[in-house]
């Protein structure tokens, strides 16, 4: 599935919500809060993404590695 959003991305979803956080703290004018944005990042890597994709992995196999390695996991 490299159509859409996945081409660019793996998790369109959790960049979504980061460019949100990012258009906020823009709003807010304070640099940091870009600290938020930080912690949102390395949160979600550790704690959602790393799981799901070792889900995935054993789910899907090899087609699911091959895409691993052609789309970046953020941007």
């Amino acid at each position: 599935m490299q159509s859409g959003p996945y081409r660019f991305t793996r998790n369109p979803m959790y960049v979504g919500v980061a460019l949100q956080l990012l258009a906020w703290c823009g709003y807010l004018g304070n640099p940091v809060s870009l600290l938020a944005l930080a912690a949102f990042v390395a949160y979600i890597t550790r704690y959602q993404i790393l799981p799901e994709e070792r889900a995935l992995a054993q789910r899907f196999g090899e087609p699911y590695l091959q895409y691993l390695h052609s789309v970046r996991r953020w941007l």
